[in-house]
Formats: structure tokens, C-alpha cells, sequence
């Protein structure tokens, strides 16, 4: 077997030999401590890949290395699933403008730098996949993108739909609360904003119905109006809708309206879910939330409090973390899991929070989100626990192929570089430390 000495992340298992297929090279992590998210702990773990998928994921002696694979040396290690961030604002796209509250049709894909700094410092934290978000400022802002951080150059090259034009390549943002409380055209009051929902809820579902009665014909159908299009993609459950919302008295009118159109939702921040833990789990509805250790700077989150994420896990509510970064840098991003733990979450929910649960609010857990066999080959690989504060994302992996590693300059920038390094400018880092030219 040729060997190579990285000392690098995961697993997958199996008791029975697993054949090479042609042409597809196989690496092989062991000795590392593997947490497939799924299922228990390994320690002395392997983890076989293949190609862009998990061939097989287990402790040392179960799974059969096949002949010429690559070995990497995780010993001392700790192999994880590349982190889902399910509420980011990396790439610096925007969404609707200050023309209407209601901006259903706009597509953040249509506006995402795909070579933007903060994608390499995603990745620098562990981040594999993420529902990048138009802003919050309208009740309805746009159409989020749900994307893998490979290495690309285009926005094409990170999107996990394959047809922009026919596909739905994400989720819908919206939002209540005092964000969309502005001046005409937007509304003034909480009652306002929860009533131009609902009646634009009642014209989509209007609309879906005329296409239903068409039954493909054009000559019936009505005129194509794109914003209705996505709301009534919306009502059929095809597209998530992603809820931003804090106070407590906002959380229960998300659920109203849930409740009232059938939609699929996911509550993001929910900053007093504390205070309605059992409602939202009542509802069978997932929540989002965001763990800061420095809050301020509006006012209806002013109650909010580390426990969220315990709170939602004693209810029996499905939770994950996320970053809305710039609100926490994606680099530090596995901090969460930590600050949950402490806050009362159990070790597991805490870290599924960062993975699984993420990849579920985004109907992706069929494919990310844990170490199984036939997954997709995304992980990291980590210096030590994951919920330790010493602990540095050493290598992130997306769909079998390397995207960040510390120990290359080039990476590592990324990972520890100051404002400069986004600029442009030439940085070398050594021990920490920058060195301008």
C-alpha cells in the first residue's frame, strides 16, 4: 500500500472486504477518533473513500483496506461530517430591493460570487455545505441557494441543483418582526406584515389552482407571473420556506401562518425559542438558531439566551446551528457546539446540530450531513475534540477532494489572516503571526 503521512479525518465501516473499483483511487483514514453523527463514536476509527462517495466507515480490523489504496494517518485526530451552515450570507449576493415587502421571484444565485473571500473561509472553518440567504429586510427577500463549497470557479460549480432554468436550487427567505417594519411600500406593524403574507399566500394559492385546472394546456393556462410561480412551488411543499424570526409573540404568527397554508418551514434565530420551546415542537417545526457570546445590536433579540438550543432539545424539536455570517465568522462556526454544551444541549444533539439537523432543514440529509456508506465524501478533519477550544479545522474535504488544508500557506491565510489577507494583499503566516509585504 503506498503510504503518506498527513495526519488527517473519517471514517466508514464495513465487515467485509470492499473492492477497488477500476480506475477510482481509494483513500483510506485511520487511527483517528471518527464521529459519523449517525451512530456512536469510533475510536481507532477508518474511513474508506471512493471517488466522491463514503465507501465504508468503521473501527480499525472491520473494514478491509483494498490493495493500493492511499493511507492517511489520522492518529490522534478527529474525523468528522463537513459542518452544514443552514442560514449564511457568504458570497455577497443581496435580494430584493426596496421596491415592494414581497420579493418572491429574486434568486440569490443570480447574485453570489462564487470566488468570494468568505467561500475559502467557510471552508476554512469545516463548512461543506450551505443555504446561502438573501437579507432580511423584506417579509419575503428572495429564493436562498443551497450550495457545496467545492473548489470552482462559477457559481455553477457549487449550486447542487444541475438546471438553474427548471430546477429548484433552494429554499425562499422570509422574514417578520421589525425588519420588514419600514416606511410605505413595506409595513408599518406586525399585524400589517402577517396580513400582506396571507393575502399573497391566497393569490398563490389561486394561482396554483388555474395551472391544476390547465392540466398543460397552454391555451388555459394563466399568464406566467414568476413571483406566484415560486410561491406555489412554495404550498406544494417543494420549496422550503426559511423563516427568519426572534421575539416569541413572531414565532407563534410563523406558525399560524404555517399552519394555515400547509408550507414547509424552518425557524432561523428564533432568539426567545426558549420561551415557546414546547409550541414549536408541538408543530413539528425545525428551528435554526444562532449561538453568539456577544449579543447586541436589536432590540427584539434582546432576550435571547445560550439555553435556546437545550430548550428546543428537552421539547423534542428538531435544532441546528448556523453562522448568518458576517454575524458569527464561518471560521469559528464549530464553536456552537460547544457553547450549546455548555448551555445545557446534550454532546450528540449539539453536534448533530452542526450537521445532520442542518442537512434535514435543507432535504439533504440523504446525502450529507453523517459518515455512511454511499454518502457523499464530505468531512473534516480536526486537531483534537470538537468541542475543544484548542481544537483547529485541519482539512476540509468536499465530495472526496481536498479543499482546505492548514498546514499550505495558501489555506492557512484563510483560516488565521486578518482584514489585510481579504484584500488581496500578500500575506505569509508564521506561528500565528501576519507579515504584510
Amino acid at each position: 500500500m503506498r503510504r503518506t503521512t498527513f495526519a488527517f479525518l473519517l471514517g466508514s465501516a464495513l465487515t467485509t472486504a470492499v473492492p477497488a473499483v477500476a480506475q477510482e483511487p481509494v483513500h483510506a483514514f485511520r487511527g483517528g477518533t471518527i464521529y459519523p453523527i449517525a451512530s456512536a463514536p469510533i475510536q481507532n476509527g477508518v474511513l474508506l473513500v471512493q471517488g466522491d462517495k463514503i465507501l465504508a466507515v468503521g473501527a480499525e480490523g472491520s473494514v478491509a483496506i483494498p490493495e493500493g489504496a492511499t493511507i492517511h494517518d489520522a492518529a490522534g485526530k478527529t474525523i468528522m461530517p463537513g459542518l452544514v451552515d443552514s442560514h449564511s450570507h457568504i458570497g455577497g449576493g443581496d435580494g430584493g430591493d426596496r421596491s415592494a415587502a414581497l420579493h418572491p421571484s429574486v434568486r440569490i444565485l443570480d447574485a453570489i460570487d462564487a470566488q468570494d473571500d468568505g467561500i475559502k473561509r467557510a471552508r476554512a472553518g469545516g463548512i461543506t455545505t450551505v443555504n446561502v440567504m438573501p437579507g432580511s429586510g423584506h417579509l419575503m427577500s428572495g429564493q436562498t441557494a443551497y450550495l457545496k463549497l467545492r473548489n470552482g470557479r462559477t457559481i455553477y460549480d457549487l449550486l447542487l441543483c444541475r438546471d438553474v432554468l427548471n430546477e429548484i436550487c433552494g429554499g425562499i427567505k422570509m422574514a417578520n418582526g421589525t425588519n420588514p417594519r419600514r416606511d410605505p411600500p413595506f409595513p408599518g406593524t406586525r399585524g400589517k406584515a402577517a396580513a400582506l403574507v396571507r393575502e399573497r399566500f391566497v393569490t398563490a394559492q389561486d394561482y396554483r389552482e388555474k395551472v391544476r385546472r390547465a392540466n398543460g394546456d397552454a391555451a388555459k393556462m394563466p399568464t406566467r407571473d414568476l413571483e406566484l410561480e415560486s410561491l406555489a412551488e412554495v404550498l406544494d411543499g417543494k420549496r422550503i420556506v426559511h423563516h427568519h424570526t426572534h421575539r416569541h409573540d413572531d414565532i407563534l404568527t410563523v406558525l399560524r401562518l404555517q399552519k394555515e397554508f400547509g408550507f414547509r418551514v424552518v425557524l432561523h434565530h428564533v432568539s426567545e425559542a426558549w420561551k415557546v420551546a414546547d409550541e414549536i415542537a408541538a408543530a413539528g417545526v425545525p428551528s435554526s438558531i444562532i449561538v453568539i457570546d456577544s449579543p447586541g445590536g436589536k432590540l427584539e433579540a434582546v432576550d435571547i439566551l445560550m439555553i435556546n438550543g437545550a430548550a428546543l432539545e428537552r421539547a423534542g424539536a428538531d435544532v441546528a446551528f448556523h453562522t448568518d455570517d458576517g454575524i458569527t465568522d464561518s471560521r469559528w462556526f464549530i464553536r456552537s457546539a460547544a457553547l450549546g454544551v455548555r448551555s445545557g444541549m446534550s454532546r450528540e444533539k449539539a453536534l448533530e446540530a452542526m450537521t445532520l439537523a442542518g442537512a434535514r432543514m435543507m432535504d439533504m440529509a440523504d446525502r450529507v450531513g453523517s459518515l455512511e456508506r454511499g454518502k457523499d465524501a464530505d468531512f473534516i478533519i480536526l486537531s483534537g475534540d470538537p468541542l475543544s477550544t484548542y481544537t483547529h479545522v485541519e482539512q476540509t474535504w468536499v465530495e472526496g477532494a481536498k479543499v482546505f488544508d492548514r498546514s499550505d500557506p495558501r489555506d492557512r491565510v484563510y483560516a488565521v489572516g486578518g482584514y489585510g489577507v481579504f484584500r488581496g494583499e500578500a500575506v505569509h503566516v508564521h506561528d500565528g503571526e501576519e507579515e504584510h509585504e
